[in-house]
């Protein structure tokens, strides 16, 4: 279970440095990348860090820069804004 006291502008931040020399690339294959670094760097489950990346998504400190829908783009970067 996720901590309500949990600061979702530090965890954007981490994720931000993370990825200092490129943030992630593609809708899928990015939240599965910043999944991952959440459960390496900072020991969740897969579950929780799944959970946490859709929750930083609607509030705004991820944004994926291309249309997921479209393949045309659908390998946009992400933008990680711990500032939202």
């Amino acid at each position: 279970m996720i901590s309500e006291d949990l600061d979702l502008r530090e965890l954007a931040e981490d994720l931000k440095a993370a990825f200092r020399h490129g943030e992630p690339v593609g809708y899928l294959r990015g939240k599965s990348i910043m999944r991952d670094t959440l459960v390496d760097r900072k020991g969740f489950s897969e579950l929780e860090a799944e959970e946490l990346i859709d929750t930083l998504e609607l509030r705004g400190f991820l944004r994926f820069l291309g249309d997921p829908s479209e393949r045309s783009v659908a390998d946009a970067p992400w933008e990680i804004t711990p500032h939202a």
